[in-house]
């Protein structure tokens, strides 16, 4: 396995999936490992527990932790 294809198998899924076991098997542990997080682990990740500050002037806290802080057309 080409180092190409090592950092391919590491980022695409879809390649990945197509990758036999012994394909599998030769490909080394991604360096960043496994990353399995809770949905409250990635919330305190992302920084939105707490209160909320924007500059946006449609935007409230509502609106800011759904997103939808700009206003349709």
């Amino acid at each position: 396995m080409t180092y190409i294809d090592v950092v391919r198998a590491w980022k695409d899924p879809s390649y990945r999936a197509c990758l036999g076991p012994e394909e599998l098997a030769l490909a080394p542990p991604n360096p960043a490992g496994m990353v399995d997080l809770s949905d409250d682990e990635l919330k305190r990740a992302s920084g939105v527990n707490g209160a909320v500050g924007t500059t946006a002037i449609d935007c409230t806290e509502y609106t800011f932790r759904r997103f939808r802080c700009c206003p349709k057309p």
